[in-house]
């Protein structure tokens, strides 16, 4: 079970602030491609279950991954997520034809199929993804994550903070928040929902 702290910045404006108040303990920038799946049933999006290959850094490397059950509230988001290695050559390939997926050696894809009726010889379907500029900090003793996510539609803000004690690291975001004059709100939906519905969040 992943377990974030995810919280909504208002604008361009807040994302740099962050930013520039962040940056002593800036650790790396990554750039992340993310491109979704389904059957042609759509047996894992009517299953809150959500398949995803991502790519890192100009294809330096790449991730499939399964996100299953997710929950968001009071800006606390938990979902199951399993995640495997795939060589980039194989992503790539399942991207431009994504009938592969079936056929590759996965354990992901194994759960797929056996736990989500996914038929062996099911059609899979590209659903389009979005990109993320992710600016990593250490900070507090904690590992924030603040995104930019690029959609066809616009752009969102968002920092993302993995956490055993949300509540409190919660807390302790809010408070560098509200001493800065920065503006939020606690994200309702996933990245992958922004995506599937096409609109920015309010």
């Amino acid at each position: 079970m992943e377990v974030e702290v995810k919280l909504q910045l208002k604008d361009c404006n807040g994302h740099q602030k962050v930013s520039s108040l962040l940056s002593p303990f800036h650790k790396q920038t990554l750039f992340q491609e993310n491109i979704f799946f389904d059957d042609k049933l759509s047996k894992l999006s009517s299953n809150s279950a959500v398949l995803r290959l991502r790519f890192y850094n100009l294809n330096s490397h790449s991730v499939l991954s399964l996100k299953a059950k997710p929950t968001i509230s009071d800006g606390i988001s938990r979902v199951q997520e399993l995640e495997e290695p795939l060589s980039v050559s194989t992503a790539t390939a399942c991207v431009d034809q994504p009938s592969l997926l079936s056929t590759i050696d996965s354990k992901i894809i194994k759960i797929v199929k056996e736990q989500y009726g996914v038929a062996e010889n099911s059609e899979f379907l590209c659903l389009g993804g979005f990109k993320n500029v992710r600016a990593i900090y250490e900070w507090r003793g904690l590992k924030l994550e603040l995104d930019e996510t690029i959609y066809g539609f616009g752009t969102s803000y968002e920092i993302e903070c993995e956490s055993l004690e949300p509540e409190r690291d919660r807390k302790l975001i809010e408070g560098f928040f509200d001493q800065n004059g920065i503006q939020y709100n606690y994200s309702q939906l996933s990245k992958f929902d922004i995506f599937r519905s096409g609109k920015l969040p309010d």
